[in-house]
């Protein structure tokens, strides 16, 4: 006959009760109450609890929190008593003993919640450990499941035991270790969920005792035994499939020992559970690494020494939004004087943005050596962009040609960057919008042309920063980045890159979601 004991089965864990540190353990909390009373006059007692509701004799009172999650306490001034210990000090006035009582009380309610944060980030730290195998561990899981299965199945003085696991999809139940069956029958196809009634009824959190052959058939037993148990094997947090135990003879459990497989079953999750984190943690680990490589990469392949060019100063700052991104700034030197600059912004996050970030500069070298047209290269580039992607990438892109003798700088624009130039009186927009790169094989790019003056500056920047936005979600926009810079042009490329870069941390107040770069190419004499 089957039954089957009724278990609450809970899908996710419930919160743990807060346990903060009491102001109790301030262990010299006594010692600077009773420095208090020799230097005020006055009694201060820190009393746990709720503030009384004013009695007639009390002075004083402040509420003191002993940390989040437990009832404030407080702290009470009261005249010097009969009880208090000779020699009696002279009290001070109630308005300076007052004064002084509730400044140690902000200070003991800041050194709780020190004590509160610091009891936090332990818990947090501790949880942050990476896994690493242990160098003794000598035992495979296979050999570590099957003594388990073993173990258990003894304890109940039954001579099988099979764990099946769900998998992908959750429609099928596979064999993955035993002890007591064939070997041949860890080769043998998953059974289909559906219709077995008896892991159906214990994935859903009950017990199935089976000791009546007769109704074997109806439950799906996997195993030709007279008598067996089905108990759920998971996690406070997934469903991972079925324990059976089986009995060579006809037999009822008592719920003692449905209760000890149910423990076994928790231990099988346990190992299982710890084996798959141990695997993301080795390759979360080596991800992490190899992510720390590529954004140093990423770093040093831009430009950091400004040109030696006489009259001129560049610098550049970019920031990715996570390590790794797809804005960048580069320069370059063309034979003819002439000096070429870029700033890219590729679309996407991360490491998709960060290849296709890479793809583009090294496109944009290649074919800058070739063309002395900033449209034309850009031409090109757009062409090597949608020919070699699946139509899935796109850049916004700045490109500038600068003739170094005659301070003539002829540029072309993909997508939407921000171009301004300062000057002594003031700064103007040089923006324009196109297409970004990527977009179209056939798309043209229009060239625009500027001669900077000794003494301005020209300097481009991405969305990331102009789009940045303060706590009334304000944009910061290019008027925000070019006003604080005009009439500071007494800065050098890498001043004024610093002032702009100050201009956005100040504003933003947000985490940054997007890449951000700034370019400040600045002509200092003719």
């Amino acid at each position: 006959m089957a039954k089957s004991r009724a278990k609450k089965l809970r899908l996710y864990p419930q919160q743990p009760e807060i346990v903060p540190p009491q102001i109790e353990g301030v262990g010299s909390l006594p010692a600077v109450l009773r420095a208090f009373q020799q230097t005020a006059g006055w009694s201060l007692r820190y009393s746990s609890g709720p503030e009384p509701a004013k009695p007639n004799d009390l002075t004083w009172s402040a509420p003191v929190s002993p940390g989040v999650g437990a009832a404030p306490g407080h702290l009470r001034l009261d005249p010097l008593g009969r009880e208090t210990a000779p020699p009696y000090p002279a009290p001070a006035d109630l308005a300076t003993a007052r004064s002084f009582a509730s400044a140690l009380g902000g200070l003991l309610n800041e050194l709780m919640q020190t004590r509160y944060a610091l009891w936090q980030r332990e818990a947090e730290l501790a949880a942050g450990v990476p896994l690493v195998p242990h160098a003794d561990e000598e035992q495979h899981l296979a050999a570590r499941l099957e003594a388990v299965l073993k173990g258990g199945a003894e304890s109940v003085h039954c001579r099988a035991a099979a764990l099946y696991l769900l998998d992908e999809a959750t429609t099928q139940l596979k064999l993955r270790s035993s002890w007591g069956l064939p070997f041949d029958r860890l080769t043998e196809p998953a059974r289909r969920l559906q219709g077995a009634v008896a892991d159906l009824e214990a994935l859903l959190g009950h017990a199935v005792v089976l000791s009546d052959t007769d109704v074997m058939r109806h439950w799906k037993v996997p195993e030709d035994f007279p008598a067996a148990v089905c108990v759920p094997v998971s996690t406070p947090t997934t469903l991972l499939g079925t324990l059976w135990v089986y009995s060579t003879e006809k037999r009822d459990f008592s719920d003692r020992e449905t209760n000890l497989l149910e423990v076994v079953a928790g231990r099988l999750a346990a190992d299982l559970e710890r084996e798959m984190l141990m695997r993301e943690g080795i390759d979360g680990a080596e991800l992490k690494k190899q992510m720390a490589v590529a954004e140093r990469l990423q770093r040093s392949q831009l430009p950091s020494i400004s040109p030696l060019l006489d009259g001129w100063q560049l610098a550049g700052w970019t920031a990715q939004a996570g390590g790794v991104g797809g804005d960048f700034y580069d320069w370059f030197c063309l034979p003819d004087g002439l000096l070429a600059t870029a700033v890219a912004d590729a679309m996407g996050q991360g490491l998709e943005a960060a290849l296709s970030a890479t793809a583009v500069k090294a496109a944009l070298r290649a074919h800058g050596q070739y063309h002395r047209e900033a449209e034309q290269t850009l031409r090109r580039l757009n062409l090597t962009l949608w020919t070699g992607s699946a139509g899935d990438q796109y850049a916004t892109l700045f490109y500038g040609l600068i003739e170094t003798t005659t301070g003539r700088v002829c540029y072309s624009m993909a997508g939407h960057p921000s171009v301004v130039v300062i000057r002594p009186d003031g700064w103007d927009s040089l923006s324009r919008s196109s297409a970004p790169l990527g977009e179209s094989p056939e798309t043209d790019y229009e060239q625009f042309g500027y001669t900077l003056q000794p003494g301005e500056a020209l300097v481009i920047f991405t969305d990331g920063v102009r789009e940045a936005r303060d706590r009334q979600g304000h944009l910061l926009t290019e008027a925000g980045v070019a006003e604080p810079l005009a009439g500071r042009l007494n800065l050098s490329a890498e001043g004024l890159a610093n002032l702009a870069r100050e201009q956005w941390q100040s504003h933003t107040a947000l985490c940054a979601r997007d890449d951000r770069t700034i370019l400040v190419i600045k002509r200092t004499t003719a």
